[in-house]
């Protein structure tokens, strides 16, 4: 999904015009625009915080030379979790979504799925599904924290040793970011930005975020989601975090 960095930006800026205005170009010129040009990356970046990494993650993860296609694959598959579980997805993002490929293999088979899935949705009905998934009234029928299905509680030990860990990579929290960093999204968007090289780290520091902060629940989570009562899209999402992360525990279980 060569666009979905730049729907991402759409959304997070509230729109193309005020994307335009932010980064000081004509409204028109953003809507032309079938993803971020490669000399806009690190202004829309700053309008909008959305991370080069999944605005581009082409550029930022060939860049490294060493990374090769799986790992493209790989931040790539990271970003299109962090976006789906942060938001419902509009109209715009759903045709792009349905424009996914699948192959024979079991992930490609839940892409083929989900791309099935967006191309008979309807934007109104998968917001209210996320809505009674992720938010509900008082809460959803999930609860997307590292801390919660470690301990059964929100913002407990999971989530200080984790903050411990991002510090030491120089990430802090930022004032306008409601969900605590160990909610699903985040640390999907975390896994992209370690493996673009937006955070500068070895894939070792890959291996040991993963193993500490993901693995020991992510995909139960994923799981839940694939089996959740309301989940009708989101089922396919499910589906896709569960064989991903089967996958990225198997590929960090191997010697290095």
């Amino acid at each position: 999904m060569s666009d979905l960095g730049l729907e991402e930006a759409i959304r997070a800026a509230g729109g193309a015009s005020e994307l335009a205005r932010r980064i000081g170009i004509s409204q028109p010129s953003v809507s032309n625009w079938s993803r971020v040009p490669a000399e806009r990356v690190l202004s829309v970046e700053a309008a909008t915080g959305v991370t080069r990494a999944i605005l581009r993650p082409d550029l930022y993860v060939e860049q490294l030379g060493e990374v090769g296609d799986v790992d493209i694959a790989r931040a790539q598959e990271y970003a299109l979790l962090a976006v789906l579980l942060s938001r419902a997805p509009d109209t715009a993002l759903l045709k792009r979504i349905a424009k996914l490929k699948g192959d024979a293999t079991p992930l490609g088979i839940a892409h083929a799925a989900l791309a099935q899935a967006a191309q008979n949705a309807n934007a109104e009905n998968i917001a209210r599904e996320f809505f009674d998934l992720f938010i509900g009234v008082g809460r959803g029928e999930l609860l997307a924290y590292g801390s919660y299905y470690l301990t059964g509680f929100l913002n407990e030990r999971p989530l200080a040793r984790l903050r411990d860990d991002l510090r030491a990579l120089g990430i802090e929290r930022i004032e306008q970011q409601n969900e605590p960093e160990d909610h699903a999204a985040i640390l999907c968007e975390i896994m992209t930005n370690l493996i673009s090289g937006q955070l500068p780290a070895a894939v070792e520091t890959q291996r040991h975020i993963f193993e500490k902060h993901l693995a020991p629940w992510i995909g139960r989570f994923f799981a839940d989601l694939a089996a959740a009562g309301v989940a009708n899209f989101y089922r396919r999402v499910g589906a896709i975090g569960r064989l991903f992360i089967e996958i990225e525990t198997e590929a960090f279980a191997l010697p290095a």
